[in-house]
């Protein structure tokens, strides 16, 4: 589980009370200005995008703290015995394996090797499941970077909606007003303060988290799409495995390549 969205959250919010300070909490509150910032953000988000992403809001934050999903060298390693396999009883002989496999775009990629289908549409089916994959992620992330934009955007239409009030029981000719002027002005900028807020300790930070579980669930796709065709192509496995690892860090690399060819070696001492 990674908890370090819920942690940010909670640092960024603990440090604006302490900035504002216990006491003078209640100089923040109010309810018609958080109505017009975060109602009117979402709002907006509900006019901007359809029902089938904003029905899937509550998954979005089960993502958020999930945790990292996608073991690659796990991923390599099923990919390098599916290749030895292969190369010693066929393609053919993947398809057993395939059941035993979870993911669907990773047993569905294994069975349509076992196909015996051309490599090249191969390549292009599960590229063009893989892209429409990533747009529909796109969509998602974009919806929070949409309220990011939204946020302020209303935090200002409050701001001008007190100033104008403000402004309109404003009386300078001695019958009074002027004496509330510095209490109205502060209520018409906390919904200023409330749109930053809400758009940079919420939806930026969500927006964010949900980049990085896309940039995951790529690099997965992408290692399953390049471990099949060359699985297909008949490569040599440790060849195999040294080119899918080749997009993780130079440390990372040399310590699972170690890992490897000890115990090859202890295999083969047996």
């Amino acid at each position: 589980m990674d908890v370090s969205t819920i942690i940010g959250f909670i640092m960024a919010i603990a440090l604006c009370v302490w900035g504002i300070g216990t006491s003078k909490l209640g100089n923040f509150v109010d309810m018609q200005s958080l109505a017009i910032v975060v109602g009117g953000t979402i709002a907006a988000v509900i006019a901007s995008y359809p029902f089938r992403i904003l029905k899937d809001v509550p998954k979005h934050f089960m993502v958020l703290t999930r945790g990292k999903k996608y073991n690659i060298p796990k991923l390599v390693e099923q990919m390098v015995d599916l290749a030895m396999l292969a190369r010693q009883s066929g393609l053919l002989a993947l398809e057993e394996k395939a059941e035993e496999i979870k993911d669907p775009f990773f047993k569905q990629s294994i069975l349509m090797i076992v196909d015996a289908s051309d490599p090249d549409k191969v390549r292009d089916m599960l590229e063009k499941q893989m892209d429409d994959m990533m747009a529909r992620h796109d969509e998602v992330a974009g919806l929070y970077e949409k309220a990011s934009s939204y946020a302020p955007a209303f935090g200002m239409i409050g701001t001008l909606i007190g100033l104008i009030n403000m402004l309109k029981g404003l009386n300078l000719d001695g019958g009074g007003g002027a004496s509330s002027l510095g209490e109205d002005m502060s209520v018409a900028l906390i919904t200023t303060f409330y749109g930053s807020a809400f758009a940079n300790i919420f939806c930026q930070p969500i927006a964010k988290k949900l980049r990085i579980r896309q940039a995951e669930e790529e690099l997965y796709c992408t290692t399953v799409v390049e471990g099949v065709m060359a699985i297909q192509a008949g490569e040599n496995p440790q060849f195999l495995r040294e080119r899918l690892l080749a997009c993780m860090k130079q440390s990372q690399q040399k310590k699972l390549l170690l890992k490897a060819q000890g115990s090859s070696g202890g295999g083969e001492g047996k």
